[in-house]
């Protein structure tokens, strides 16, 4: 997809981070835009801003734990617009880990595969019909991560295997659709190369009444990348940081070329991806991925 201009994208997690930094640089582009966020505060501040920047947008929330409320979006965004080329299921959070795995809440392994795994089949069932009933150019496009798809960070288990599954998806999502030589293609964006300046350290905030968090639970003391920064410096290190906007650039650029994998690593990365493929093909016994 070359051109943007007119293009109409749904982005889910579309108030903040990623998502809204691709809503802006979308709509410059002359792109339509629909975000979808269940934060209604940041979706009542990012429309509002669109608008000032000149950008035809609406707002919509909803919950990519509810296929009926991603349908709803779908329907919302084609009655508006009366199409969809591009669809970002981009919505995800930390369910804030920390400690062993085997004393974890089950609530923050259910929230964590509701919202990173389950919103990922929720968004595909609800668009990806509509999309190949349009008959035309569409892009699905799943944000996952490194951590998981490509290396397993051992402090994150929770994300970790949430991401791992969301890759196995994607993949196979696109290996289906290619058989079939649909229109519809599938690209899967990595944000960084580096840990990227999102709120996604801060999820509690939308965390779900049902699932409440453990009032026992270990507090990892990161609910920002500035707390992250913190940390690393105590222990004399620099944490390098990812702007949203350079994932965004980033996503539009990997689409005008067509990319499957849209994905920029760093050095430390790109080793620890390869190490690991080797220990696997020698069967080598793992150790902890350096990527920092």
């Amino acid at each position: 997809m070359q051109d943007f201009n007119n293009k109409v994208a749904v982005i889910t997690g579309g108030a903040s981070g990623v998502g809204r930094s691709i809503a802006f640089k979308l709509g410059a582009e002359g792109a339509k835009v629909v975000i979808a966020d269940i934060d209604q505060s940041a979706l009542d501040k990012t429309i509002v801003e669109l608008a000032d920047a000149g950008i035809e947008s609406i707002a919509v929330r909803a919950d990519v734990t509810s296929q009926e409320s991603l349908e709803a979006l779908a329907d919302a965004a084609i009655a508006r617009f009366g199409a969809i080329h591009l669809m970002f299921a981009n919505a995800g959070i930390s369910s804030g880990e920390g400690g062993n795995m085997w004393e974890y809440n089950k609530n923050d392994w259910n929230w964590g595969f509701n919202v990173n795994t389950w919103g990922v089949i929720n968004s595909i069932n609800a668009f990806i019909p509509r999309l190949i009933a349009q008959d035309q150019e569409a892009h699905f496009i799943i944000t996952g991560s490194g951590n998981g798809a490509m290396i397993m960070l051992p402090d994150q288990p929770i994300y970790t295997a949430t991401k791992a599954a969301v890759m196995a998806i994607t993949e196979t999502l696109h290996f289906q659709l290619q058989a079939q030589e649909s229109k519809v293609k599938v690209n899967a964006l990595f944000p960084g190369p580096h840990v990227v300046d999102t709120g996604i350290f801060d999820s509690d905030r939308v965390r779900p009444e049902d699932l409440p968090v453990d009032v026992n639970k270990i507090d990892s003391g990161i609910h920002s990348v500035e707390d992250m920064k913190k940390i690393m410096k105590e222990y004399g290190m620099e944490l390098q940081t990812t702007h949203p906007d350079h994932v965004a650039d980033n996503a539009l650029q990997g689409l005008r070329d067509e990319k499957f994998w849209i994905v920029e690593f760093s050095e430390k990365t790109a080793a620890a991806i390869a190490e690991r493929a080797q220990n696997i093909l020698n069967r080598v016994t793992p150790v902890p991925p350096n990527t920092l």
